[in-house]
């Protein structure tokens, strides 16, 4: 194992999208990265930037993150204390942690352990899913230190999306794949964590696009393949569809197929196969 790969599951991650990259930035020269939607970080581990600008408002995301890039053996001393068990899976899920490389160990452990991966709190903001029976080892010790490895020369922060516009600079490369606002090809509205990626947070995230194609920077964005994100990117340029599964549901849960949206302003350069 040389390369690293995401530590933590995701709900709406990407790994089914880099197959695909290969045939849209291929032999694309860019500068920095910067991904300002973060959770597993599929698309950034695939790449291997130089230098990356990550961010998410999910302020625990972060920490864990910047705990496995700065202090990654304590991490793993952490996480070596923990048991893929149902009664302690509650007691870890219960307990309060201090120490943040303790912290950065549960938010793992829960992932890893917890029913599907999902990041998901109440009204009070404490964290509520079930465990999942899983009897997948929950962490990799290599794994871990190569993924520290490669966030060695990454700038992690915590903020909202429009915050990220502050270090986009000409010909870097943006690659964002915010929450969905609605389920893929119906009415349907979907909610994923605390708060809301709101339709007026869309409608927001137009403006930044716009923004990051003025200052000359190129960009990759996936969204549900919905009527309403196809009218509120009209005027974007081109776009494709891109079918994958549907990685949401439990042990023998059906797997169906879904059209995904990507717009870029790369696809004139190289046309998604």
């Amino acid at each position: 194992m040389n390369n690293p790969k995401p530590f933590l599951r995701w709900a709406g991650g990407k790994n089914w999208l880099i197959k695909h990259l290969p045939n849209l930035i291929s032999n694309v020269k860019f500068n920095n990265y910067h991904e300002p939607f973060l959770g597993g970080g599929s698309v950034f581990f695939s790449l291997q930037p130089q230098k990356a600008f990550l961010s998410d408002l999910n302020n625990e995301l972060i920490g864990t993150y910047v705990q496995v890039k700065t202090n990654v053996e304590e991490v793993i001393f952490e996480l070596n204390k923990f048991k893929n068990t149902a009664p302690d899976y509650y007691e870890v899920r219960r307990k309060i942690f201090t120490g943040e490389a303790q912290r950065a160990a549960k938010f793992i452990y829960l992932n890893q352990t917890s029913f599907n991966g999902i990041y998901r709190v109440n009204l009070k903001g404490v964290y509520n899913v079930p465990f999942g029976y899983r009897t997948k080892n929950f962490f990799d010790p290599t794994g871990l230190r190569l993924v520290s490895k490669a966030l060695t020369n990454v700038e992690l922060n915590h903020y909202d999306f429009m915050d990220s516009l502050n270090n986009i600079k000409e010909n870097d490369l943006v690659f964002i794949d915010p929450p969905y606002t609605v389920a893929h090809e119906n009415n349907g509205f979907i909610k994923y964590n605390q708060k809301i990626f709101a339709w007026e947070d869309q409608q927001r995230l137009s403006v930044y696009i716009k923004a990051v194609v003025a200052c000359g920077a190129k960009y990759i964005m996936t969204n549900a393949a919905h009527k309403s994100i196809e009218d509120l990117y009209n005027d974007f340029g081109d776009s494709t569809k891109l079918q994958r599964a549907s990685l949401i549901g439990g042990k023998g849960a059906k797997r169906s197929k879904y059209n995904e949206l990507v717009y870029s302003n790369l696809l004139n350069e190289k046309v998604l196969k």
